[in-house]
């Protein structure tokens, strides 16, 4: 006989006793206290923040040839850097220079995962000089739980504020120096001292320090965990042999605490004493026992603290260490995993890199400074002048990138006899662009074998020092 079916009885819910009571279906983000640390990879990372913010902050100020070093000049539509000048019509070599930074990015976070990301990117740069303000000011993770859990006063309130304050100007600078790279920084500078900006310089400088006063102050690892698209793809990116931090289960696991000159084996635990310091100075607020996640920046500050941790206790240090996922599975040494870095996917991004990177230094390195083009006059074909000889009328037009009087001699070929008869010398003054009147002339000889024929020529205009263009067109010869 068929036993009968369990009926799971579905029961009302309570009314609930507040009608105006609103629950809210998005949890709010706890607020994260990192601990600060100190070790050999927030060295680093210290080296690196300094770096990176002596060429942001630095560069605008660095002169080349009487003019700013570093300049991307909108109002002229002419792009400074160093000793190149490039126009709209060199937008092809940022296409190419964002290709190979992208190109860059594969090739490292397949070799060292997100390295970039904890050491060199600007949110984690500015997120860590925004948190030693705050150290500073307010103290290290303790106490800034108790001061932000305490009531405001007037101690909290001049804390609070000078941190404010000194955020503002940080964040004020920065926006400061990023609109220096496209209006001259000098100018820039007396334009301050007067309250002097133009709408537009006021919206950036104020959106561009707003940006990082809000990204490093308060969204901080938001940005890296829900708004950056690098953390969705990295994924894609590294493999089993890629470098990332990893905690060493075998040997930390079973965690637990004990006195320091207990015999953890004896206590049937591993190295691991369960401290819970590697969550404290994670940024992310990440544990890295739970494994790879993909908040976490490889910023190493789990590492050092850890070491610090096992030096203490007397264990060997490395428990948290950047290796890869087969070199913890499989206990390999650092000559091991250095042997497996040669695999197909970096091979292939290292020669995508090289070639790409090759061909982008050649070109910029064969660059004449000059571009030409060569336009028919379309009101007039070709005309029939003294004796039979046939004219063809262009305009030149010749783009110059030098900082220089741009001297030239446009010659020409593909026909018998053509010459030039005006046009043939131009001189264009340095960074602009010139158009000028140019007229072929045919020899009655010669027109009467092409007769009805429009015959393709070639233009080649050469510089005072020996650069060249070549630019095509066609001659047309009435019939």
């Amino acid at each position: 006989m068929k036993p009968p079916a369990r009926v799971i009885p579905i029961q009302p819910a309570a009314a609930d006793s507040d009608p105006g009571l609103t629950v809210s279906l998005y949890q709010k983000a706890e607020k994260i206290y990192p601990r600060a640390v100190s070790g050999r990879f927030a060295a680093w990372r210290w080296v690196l923040v300094w770096a990176t913010q002596l060429l942001f902050y630095g560069l605008p100020w660095l002169n080349w040839n009487g003019r700013q070093a570093l300049l991307f000049d909108l109002n002229t539509q002419r792009f400074f850097l160093f000793g190149w000048v490039f126009q709209p019509q060199d937008l092809i070599y940022l296409a190419a220079l964002l290709v190979l930074s992208a190109l860059l990015l594969f090739f490292v976070t397949a070799v060292a995962g997100r390295i970039w990301c904890g050491y060199s990117c600007p949110q984690t740069v500015y997120t860590e000089i925004f948190l030693w303000v705050e150290r500073r000011l307010e103290g290290d993770r303790q106490a800034r739980m108790k001061l932000d859990a305490a009531p405001w006063g007037a101690n909290k309130l001049l804390r609070k504020g000078g941190k404010q304050g000194a955020w503002l100007l940080i964040s004020l600078a920065t926006g400061f120096s990023f609109v220096g790279y496209f209006t001259p920084i000098r100018e820039l500078a007396a334009e301050a001292r007067a309250l002097a900006f133009s709408p537009w310089e006021w919206f950036w400088v104020l959106f561009y320090g707003f940006a990082t006063y809000g990204n490093a102050g308060y969204l901080r690892e938001q940005v890296c965990k829900y708004m950056c698209p690098y953390a969705r793809f990295q994924s894609a990116l590294i493999d089993k042999d890629s470098l990332i931090i990893a905690y060493d289960s075998r040997r930390g696991e079973a965690r637990g605490s004990r006195p320091r000159k207990a015999d953890p084996r004896a206590l049937g635990l591993g190295d691991c004493i369960d401290c819970t310091l590697c969550v404290q100075v994670c940024p992310t607020g990440i544990d890295i026992r739970k494994g790879l996640q993909n908040e976490c920046i490889g910023c190493a500050a789990c590492i050092d603290v850890c070491d610090d941790v096992m030096g203490k206790m007397g264990y060997a240090k490395g428990l948290i260490r950047y290796a890869t996922e087969q070199g913890v599975s499989q206990g390999l040494t650092l000559a091991q995993m250095l042997r497996r870095v040669w695999r197909p996917r970096v091979i292939l991004y290292g020669m995508a890199l090289l070639l790409l990177g090759g061909a982008f230094v050649f070109s910029l390195t064969q660059r004449p400074g000059f571009a030409v083009d060569v336009m028919r006059d379309r009101g007039a074909l070709a005309r029939v002048v003294d004796e039979g000889v046939v004219e063809n009328s262009y305009r030149l037009q010749l783009a110059s990138g030098r900082e220089q009087v741009l001297r030239v001699q446009v010659t020409v070929s593909g026909l018998e006899g053509l010459s030039i008869r005006s046009g043939g010398t131009l001189e264009v003054a340095p960074i602009t662009t010139q158009s000028q009147a140019l007229t072929l002339a045919l020899p009655p000889e010669g027109a009467a074998a092409h007769a009805g024929k429009a015959v393709p020529v070639q233009f080649e205009v050469r510089a005072a020092d020996g650069a060249l263009r070549r630019v095509s067109s066609t001659f047309f010869v009435p019939r």
